[in-house]
């Protein structure tokens, strides 16, 4: 149905995008350049690319309403570089089998990789469901002005494929995140006379209330929630009992929770006022007989549960992460992808996309669809 897949052509097109956009400064919240170069890129394949700010998305030429749709989501925008580095981080230099510079692996690598999976299909009529590739911003500081500003305009979609630097392994499971701001309160007196109440001893219990507690569901994929408390601020002078003591818990939450239901749970069982900076970043998932899901997992690829953030946090659907490149490379100084998982991405995303929207197998000789 496919034809060839025409990955060596392909790649040699991606590694030169990809050194392209590197060369382009794109920290969060200033994407502007790196957006015109995708946009740039699109448009010279003929596809008809929409935008809102710093925010890019397409869909495939026989677009139809009436089928289901699957989104294709990486970011442009970096981290500023480190200290450490000692190479140009805009050099975008191709060395010994690897391209370097800042956000070639997270996450410039995954969105030129999507990128060559979308154009392969955007002109293949009778596909079994849509595609909606979107290059989006702001995802290193979960900003307002990244995918949750353009999620509305996107129209119906059934999952998303979220391009991270994962080893080309699907990450079926992310934490979300909680921030809460706490404050117990007591009764300022002073120190000498054991006047008042002392707002540090309140705050004691609360805090070895967070360090203790065990929530009772535990994921297999990400294991506990887990609560830190990591600020605390009180006090004015020695000799006065602070009325006041301030500590924030950084919570990471698992799937088999939602963030309503852990900020209930503590609550419950702590006196201090508890109030969270935001309940936008939440847990995410994706069943076990997701196609993509199947179909990655029928060509070898194993699912995990992620430690880190992503925007996946803000898809009200369900998502996985994968992507060409190693999270451990992710801001650190030096960044660079090997050619070798750049083209290694390129080839699974096109593979599996064949298979699923050929409404192709299950990996067990069966027919299953979008």
């Amino acid at each position: 149905m496919y034809g060839e897949n025409d990955t060596d052509g392909r790649y040699a097109e991606a590694v030169a995008l990809l050194a392209e956009l590197v060369r382009v400064p794109s920290f969060s919240g200033e994407e502007g350049g790196a957006a015109d170069v995708m946009a740039g890129f699109l448009a010279g394949k003929g596809v008809e690319v929409r935008r809102k700010g710093n925010n890019l998305w397409a869909y495939n030429r026989h677009y139809d309403p009436a089928k289901s749709t699957i989104l294709l989501n990486s970011h442009l925008d970096t981290v500023k570089p480190n200290p450490g580095y000692l190479r140009d981080p805009f050099d975008g230099a191709v060395e010994s089998g690897r391209l370097y510079g800042l956000g070639s692996n997270d996450a410039g690598a995954s969105a030129v990789a999507l990128t060559a999976a979308f154009l392969r299909f955007y002109d293949e009529p009778g596909l079994s469901g849509n595609l909606c590739l979107a290059l989006t911003a702001e995802e290193e500081r979960s900003g307002r002005g990244g995918i949750e500003s353009v999620w509305p305009e996107l129209g119906p979609v059934a999952y998303a494929v979220v391009g991270e630097p994962t080893g080309m392994h699907p990450a079926v499971a992310e934490k979300g995140l909680l921030v809460l701001d706490c404050v117990a309160r007591g009764k300022a007196g002073h120190a000498a006379r054991k006047e008042g109440v002392n707002a540090i001893y309140e705050a004691m219990r609360d805090i070895e209330w967070f360090r203790t507690y065990r929530f009772a569901e535990v994921s297999p994929l990400l294991g506990e929630v887990n609560m830190a408390v990591t600020v605390i601020e009180a006090g004015t002078q020695h000799n006065v009992v602070p009325a006041e003591c301030r500590f924030t818990v950084d919570v990471r939450v698992t799937e088999r929770y939602t963030l309503e239901e852990v900020l209930e749970t503590v609550r419950k069982h702590v006196a201090c006022e508890a109030t969270p900076r935001s309940v936008r970043l939440r847990p995410s998932s994706v069943p076990e007989d997701n196609p993509f899901l199947r179909e990655a997992v029928a060509l070898g690829r194993v699912p995990f549960g992620s430690p880190t953030l992503s925007d996946q946090a803000l898809l009200p659907v369900p998502s996985l992460k994968m992507g060409p490149g190693d999270s451990a490379r992710s801001h650190a100084a030096d960044e660079y992808v090997e050619l070798s998982e750049l083209r290694e991405g390129i080839a699974l995303y096109i593979r599996i996309l064949e298979r699923v929207l050929a409404g192709k197998a299950k990996g067990d000789g069966t027919w299953g669809s979008l």
